[in-house]
């Protein structure tokens, strides 16, 4: 059975996908789950195949988070490149299930390994999604002290995306983690300053920021729902929706 095609008022033709590496984990405590990559997979695909132009961010926190390492006495900025080459393994391994399911993709890594992948080259990633083919945005923006949220809106921002969309582990943003606290709030509508002010983790500041500078709307939703991101790009089921209101 096909996917459902983009109603002709979808609100986004050309998206940036942010995953975070614990998304690719399943209910491992670390690494990869090749099911629910190839899950994740079928879910991109199905939006390529209803019409829509889609780059991805991958984190790569279910590797090495080089905060962490940071935390624990290692010199940041080492951490950090250490992190931004998780983030090419988790593109090498998305960009395989892809293929699998027959979707042409092309990983781009902002810190140049010519053997495994394409460097980071504006204009060809525009090409490669104008012809149809998902383009992987490895190894951040390439500079330490910048996470993978702020390499997303910073992409998003180049490839003039519709809209940042951000695969999470619950269907929106909440006032608190609603796994832990029972009475968090969920929000189905916030603006950037709302998110700044009241310090909700959505994203970091630069990213939101970044976001905020360029009438970029960001859309939360959970990656683990089969179809949910179909779904948002059709504006249809949970999400929380963030942007600069009239």
């Amino acid at each position: 059975m096909s996917p459902a095609p983009l109603p002709r008022a979808a609100p986004y033709k050309r998206v940036l996908l942010k995953l975070s590496g614990e998304a690719l984990m399943g209910k491992r405590d670390f690494g990869l789950d090749t099911e629910t990559i190839a899950r994740i997979a079928v879910d991109i695909g199905d939006v390529v195949a209803a019409g829509a132009e889609v780059c991805i961010v991958i984190g790569g926190g279910n590797i090495f988070r080089g905060v962490s390492a940071a935390a624990a006495g290692m010199d940041r900025a080492q951490a950090d490149y250490m992190g931004m080459l998780a983030t090419v393994m988790n593109a090498l391994a998305m960009q395989n299930a892809l293929e699998q399911h027959g979707i042409a993709t092309r990983v781009q890594s902002a810190i140049p390994m010519a053997s495994v992948c394409e460097p980071y080259i504006r204009r060809r990633a525009e090409r490669h999604m104008e012809k149809g083919r998902v383009v992987i945005f490895a190894a951040g923006t390439g500079n330490p002290f910048f996470t993978t949220d702020t390499a997303a809106a910073l992409r998003a921002a180049e490839m003039n995306c519709d809209a940042l969309l951000k695969g999470t582990q619950v269907d929106g943003v909440y006032s608190a983690d609603p796994r832990t606290h029972r009475e968090a709030q969920r929000y189905d509508q916030l603006t950037y300053l709302d998110v700044l002010s009241r310090d909700l983790s959505v994203m970091d500041a630069s990213a939101i920021s970044l976001a905020r500078e360029n009438h970029l709307p960001i859309v939360v939703f959970n990656i683990h729902t089969p179809g949910a991101f179909a779904s948002v790009m059709r504006g249809e089921g949970r999400f929380t929706t963030i942007l600069e209101l009239a």
